[in-house]
């Protein structure tokens, strides 16, 4: 049986990484886990998030796991590169697709409009003390500026299904105002959970600046950079059709309830399991 490549988040964002990584690979199967029991991350400490993500990857490593995808952007931010130096299998964190996405999208606008742009990050409070953007930003270009904005309500308002009408429309317009201000001109979604809201953040921003503002989904990128590593035979690519196993570490029935909202079809059986 082909090993299925293994997926981690705190809840239920990361699943919008797995809906990017099913249309970008329909051949591979998956293995998500969700750490519902210890959710949020973005309000933890680094080395709490460090620890947390250990015990995510060994769970799915003891699965068999061919590539882990860290499909959260707290755990990008501060736990990659240790996931890397101690597992023997390709590390993929949504940060660094993220930032390749953006710094491509700012270099495209900023040829359009004749002058350089800024890329604004939409983000938990942890991402965005993390730095993490800025520095993976840094190390592609030196001539591009990060801002970040710290967007708290965002996490909640999509779980509970607030993903339109005026409250989530409020709550955006008040986080992209001071990126816009700044001189964003392109916003990067950097919490797997803001997909669910990108059409308003599109419509916000576009209000806002006067005209549309290139979004990057972090999500999208990172699925594009697994199906890289796999057309370059860094990983083995799957043949068994897809198949999706999603465990979570509390609350199964709300969090199935719930899923197929971020997976845009029904969810599977969830199954719970004990860090």
């Amino acid at each position: 049986m082909t090993a299925p490549l293994g997926v981690f988040d705190s809840g239920l964002g990361g699943l919008t990484v797995v809906h990017a990584l099913s249309e970008a690979l329909p051949n591979e199967p998956i293995v998500y886990l969700g750490d519902t029991a210890r959710v949020p991350y973005g309000t933890r400490s680094a080395e709490t998030v460090v620890r947390y993500a250990r015990g995510c990857a060994g769970v799915l490593t003891a699965r068999g796991v061919k590539a882990l995808v860290i499909a959260c952007n707290t755990v990008s931010a501060v736990a990659v590169e240790i996931l890397r130096a101690e597992l023997d299998l390709p590390v993929i964190g949504v940060v660094e697709p993220g930032a390749r996405a953006a710094v491509a999208a700012a270099e495209a606008e900023a040829a359009r409009r004749g002058h350089p742009v800024k890329i604004g990050v939409l983000g938990t409070q942890g991402t965005i003390n993390s730095g993490a953007y800025p520095r993976a930003v840094s190390q592609l270009s030196t001539r591009l500026e990060v801002i970040g904005q710290a967007a708290p309500l965002l996490v909640p308002l999509v779980e509970e299904g607030w993903i339109e009408g005026q409250v989530p429309e409020l709550a955006v317009r008040r986080y992209l105002e001071p990126l816009l201000a700044q001189g964003a001109g392109v916003l990067v979604l950097g919490c797997t959970h803001y997909p669910l809201l990108a059409p308003i953040i599109a419509r916000v921003a576009e209000e806002l600046a006067g005209h549309p503002v290139p979004i990057v989904d972090s999500a999208h990128a990172t699925a594009t950079e697994v199906a890289q590593l796999i057309a370059e035979g860094r990983i083995a690519p799957g043949s068994a059709g897809p198949r999706l196993e999603v465990l979570v570490t509390d609350r199964p029935r709300s969090f199935a309830d719930v899923a197929s909202r971020f997976l845009g079809e029904r969810a599977p059986e969830v199954a719970q399991i004990d860090l």
